[in-house]
């Protein structure tokens, strides 16, 4: 399974490497947009703000390629703060457009949620009827670290849901687009299973 990582200059993409590399995936790491025809899966990592991560895709030239790879059908994980630029819009620091692939918007977690950001182990719930949780337990806890939360639009791209303060969506998916908030290359087994169930999809 060819593999491209995107790298956009925003976090240690190493760990998310060595993951798919465990896993026996071919995995190449780029810069280079023109990569992404060679790819046959494509993962979108990254940690820190909305607003610089969406700089980086656009001053790499990543972000009408990116589009035209989802719209051929090539499947697409974002991770941590690569789900949350799947989205149209992000509050953090400012509003910032993202690319779109899903309805909705990035927002700070409200006081109830206690400190922010996220940081530790968490528990997903989901019903386990999506592909990419084949096999992770309802109630397995991932690893988070974040200040923003993703709300969807549609309700129907909900996967899984995490509670911190509030209830909001950890696992998104719409067709050959999919995301998750927590890092799975930190997360163990139930990180491991959802990083291979995305190769076998």
């Amino acid at each position: 399974m060819r593999l491209l990582v995107i790298d956009y200059g925003i976090g240690n993409l190493g760990n998310v490497v060595r993951a798919f590399q465990r896993l026996g995936a071919e995995v190449r790491l780029s810069e280079d947009p023109a990569d992404l025809e060679w790819a046959e899966r494509i993962v979108l990592p990254g940690v820190g703000a909305f607003g610089d991560g969406m700089a980086g895709l656009r001053a790499r030239g990543w972000v009408e390629p990116l589009r035209q790879a989802v719209a051929t059908g090539k499947p697409l994980l974002g991770i941590c703060l690569g789900m949350q630029l799947l989205f149209e819009e992000g509050e953090e620091m400012g509003r910032h457009a993202g690319l779109g692939l899903l309805p909705g918007r990035v927002r700070r977690f409200p006081p109830e949620a206690g400190k922010v950001p996220q940081i530790g182990w968490n528990r997903l719930e989901h019903p386990g009827t999506h592909p990419l949780l084949r096999g992770v337990p309802n109630g397995a806890y991932v690893y988070f670290v974040h200040g923003y939360y993703c709300d969807p639009a549609d309700p129907a791209d909900v996967v899984a849901t995490t509670v911190y303060g509030i209830r909001y969506a950890s696992v998104v998916a719409r067709g050959a687009v999919m995301g998750v908030q927590f890092h799975p290359e930190k997360s163990h087994r139930a990180g491991e299973q959802i990083l291979r169930n995305f190769l076998h999809l």
